[in-house]
């Protein structure tokens, strides 16, 4: 399937005027739309635009609750608890990463946990917030269960997403990765593009391999056996069992901890999300200068850049590196790639809230 590039800034006036449309205000429509499209920003088709028309189907189905009002139902000098009622899930996550960087100045670190939220994007967005505030962020993410367990065939964990952003030279150093293979979300991607999954992504509903994305997402429509695999891949050869375990350690601080749903409850029924979330932030500063610190590390850093390379290869890259590129790349350009379904979906979109879909979707 085909990309075509579209004007990056026309594409954020739409976004923000679909979900006004929904009944949020300017200000949470910017907020939900700047989570968005730092996916696209950053390079993840997977969580961008192309995911544009899931919220506004949470919105109908009465996943997502647009008056929702966040709830602190416990709070320490170094911790608070959130009860985000159904809200949509990059409103609480802002909210909750705001809180934890407010105590973090002041106590040194602090950590929240979120329950019943709704998807809420990259989780490197989180993360992200700390690290532009001199600390270090950490978020992380319970999903609804699309992973198989080592040597098992009912999805029973999420993808469970973690992030870790750090301060550094010449840029942040950014981890964004889920526990699982890939996501759902390139799923979504290989299913629009009609193209086969690479072995070692997914199993069928016996639990071997399966190279079809349209069947892992009936897999996912009718919570059949099956599904996507923990990193490392099936059993414990290249170390599947190590990326179940990661996993299960995400739904330890996410589900258990907020005292809510677990994956195997979030989106069990279509209508009701209610997945969980963790952020932290960590001013370093309280193990020595920040900026030695944040030097030193980012000398290591460059250090592994410029090691020797391996046969055929020019380049060693650090977590956050093709991130950054894609940026600048991404803002030089003005321009987002779409491809031919999710302009058909947003076009759909467009005339349900009576957008006109070609003011804003201008092809460069």
């Amino acid at each position: 399937m085909s990309y075509r590039k579209f004007q990056y800034d026309k594409i954020r006036e739409l976004s923000e005027m679909v979900f006004m449309w929904h009944g949020f205000s300017k200000d949470d429509a910017a907020k939900i739309t700047d989570v968005l499209l730092t996916s696209d920003l950053y390079g993840i088709e997977s969580h961008g635009v192309q995911r544009l028309a899931l919220y506004p189907y949470g919105i109908d189905i009465g996943r997502i609750k647009v008056n929702a009002e966040l709830e602190i139902v416990k709070e320490t000098p170094l911790s608070v608890l959130i009860d985000a009622h159904d809200a949509m899930g990059q409103l609480a996550g802002i909210r909750a990463m705001d809180i934890v960087i407010e105590k973090a100045k002041k106590t040194g670190m602090a950590i929240a946990v979120v329950r019943n939220s709704n998807h809420y994007g990259i989780a490197g967005y989180y993360s992200m917030m700390a690290a532009k505030e001199g600390l270090l962020g950490i978020s992380m993410t319970n999903t609804e269960a699309l992973v198989v367990p080592t040597f098992g065939k009912r999805p029973i964990m999420g993808t469970n997403p973690i992030a870790i952003t750090m301060p550094a030279t010449p840029h942040c150093f950014h981890l964004d990765m889920s526990t699982s293979v890939v996501t759902a979300g390139k799923m979504e991607v290989y299913a629009k593009n009609k193209k086969p999954l690479l072995p070692g992504w997914s199993v069928g509903k016996e639990g071997t391999e399966n190279l079809d994305p349209v069947e892992f997402l009936n897999i996912r429509a009718t919570k059949s056996n099956g599904g996507l695999l923990p990193l490392g891949g099936i059993g414990e050869a290249h170390s599947g069992h190590k990326g179940y375990g990661i996993s299960l350690a995400v739904e330890l601080l996410t589900g258990i901890m907020a005292g809510g749903y677990t994956s195997t409850l979030v989106r069990k029924d279509k209508s009701v999300e209610k997945c969980c979330h963790m952020f932290m932030a960590i001013d370093y500063g309280m193990f020595g200068n920040k900026k030695e610190i944040e030097e030193r590390f980012s000398e290591f850093l460059q250090e592994i850049r410029d090691s020797e390379k391996a046969a055929g290869c020019d380049r060693i890259y650090i977590h956050g590196d093709k991130a950054e590129e894609h940026l600048q790349m991404t803002l030089r350009e003005n321009s987002i790639s779409l491809n031919e379904a999710t302009y058909a979906e947003i076009e759909k979109l467009c005339m349900k809230c009576g957008i006109p879909v070609k003011e804003y979707l201008i092809e460069i």
